[in-house]
């Protein structure tokens, strides 16, 4: 996408050019030079940091387009094999799609268990895929057929597995070992193992009983330090005729703690409150931090609505305090009016699995900064 096709350019939830793209010199470098040298990477590190957004750049240099076939496979919404499978082979396809390879065209032909899917459009005679998630029959039969449809590439592979922590919450209990094996002897692709569950992840590649273990380099996420993206903010409104001040980047990168995709939602919303001609100033904060909050509100009440009365409860304790410490204890517990510590921790390890809140040592914060200050400030 060109730049005049980007009203905002502090981009946020995808990725645009290397021109919004803010730093990652030094891991882009690290992911090209593992890759280059026939190993596979564990990207581990929280939610909205920009793993994705860190991936997509890699896959953007013009080296890596060149030399190899990239697929970004997002797992986070399966809970099966069978959707692993599909969500797997329809990301491929739709990559290689607008491509002319004769690598392209064996794709139905070597996943014969596809062709249920295969679709001729009737004005242009273009294939396409219009496969449903109940004609995958045979998940491991299709899972093979991808597999062997890689080694037959014409030119190298990098896959990018997303939240790959995921498979362990599948209905199937092999699929690690499954995986593992497949990988294992895929010689035209290298892995990129994505995840946010740190410790699930770091279980799965660095436990000597797991099937992972010590089959990729491990590698994490810091935020982009505060000098580097005041830079490019400053850079970024400069270049559209606005004008931002330091201590607007400073405070809204400390108030979220550097986390990209908070940051980068403040100062969108920032840089469209801003003349042209203008200056964002400190003042304008408030407005823009309450615009945001209030556009995910509906969203918010419906996650809410969902949440069984206890975890509804301790979440909101947890948003009050900011960052929650010893939530067992008899002080916490009176404070925030909650029944137990025993019902605390229950409604804890479910808030827990479903991304809610996140964990460090003995402390909790509700993972989403912008309804940890709703439920704090308007619930």
């Amino acid at each position: 996408m060109s730049e005049k096709e980007v009203n905002n350019p502090f981009v946020v939830g995808k990725y645009q050019s290397d021109k919004y793209f803010c730093d990652r010199v030094v891991e882009t470098a690290f992911l090209h030079k593992q890759i280059e040298n026939g190993r596979d990477v564990a990207l581990i590190s929280p939610r909205r940091i920009g793993k994705s957004g860190l991936i997509q750049h890699f896959f953007n240099q013009q080296d890596v387009k060149n030399q190899y076939y990239v697929f970004f496979v997002d797992i986070y919404a399966t809970t099966s094999l069978a959707e692993f499978v599909y969500t797997f082979g329809k990301e491929i396809y739709t990559q290689l799609k607008p491509l002319s390879t004769q690598w392209k065209e064996k794709f139905f032909q070597v996943i014969s268990s596809f062709r249920v899917g295969f679709k001729l459009d009737a004005m242009t005679g273009a294939p396409s895929f219009d496969l449903g998630l109940g004609d995958i029959q045979a998940p491991q039969m299709t899972l093979d057929e991808i597999f062997t449809y890689i080694e037959e590439a014409d030119k190298p592979c990098i896959i990018a597995i997303d939240e790959f922590q995921q498979i362990g919450e599948y209905t199937e209990k092999n699929v690690e070992s499954l995986l593992r094996t497949k990988i294992q002897r895929c010689n035209r692709a290298q892995f990129i193992f994505s995840g946010s569950k740190r410790h699930v992840m770091s279980n799965m590649f660095n436990s000597p009983s797991k099937p992972f273990y010590q089959s990729a380099i491990s590698m994490s996420l810091d935020p982009i330090p505060i000098d580097t993206y005041k830079q490019f903010a400053i850079s970024l409104f400069d270049e559209r005729s606005k004008h931002v001040e330091t201590e607007v980047i400073e405070h809204v990168w400390q108030q979220y703690e550097g986390y990209t995709w908070f940051v980068q939602m403040m100062m969108n919303e920032l840089y469209a409150l801003t003349p042209e001609g203008g200056t964002c100033k400190t003042s304008m904060i408030e407005d823009a931090r309450n615009n945001v909050i209030m556009s995910q509100e509906q969203s918010y009440k419906d996650l809410l609505s969902n949440l069984p009365p206890k975890q509804k409860t301790v979440l909101q304790a947890i948003a009050k305090e900011g960052v929650a410490q010893n939530i067992t204890s008899v002080k916490f517990i009176k404070k925030y009016n909650l029944n137990s510590a025993s019902s605390v921790q229950s409604a804890v390890k479910l808030l827990l699995k479903n991304d809610l809140i996140t964990q460090s040592d003995n402390r909790y914060r509700v993972y989403d900064f912008f309804l940890s200050e709703w439920l704090a400030t308007y619930y």
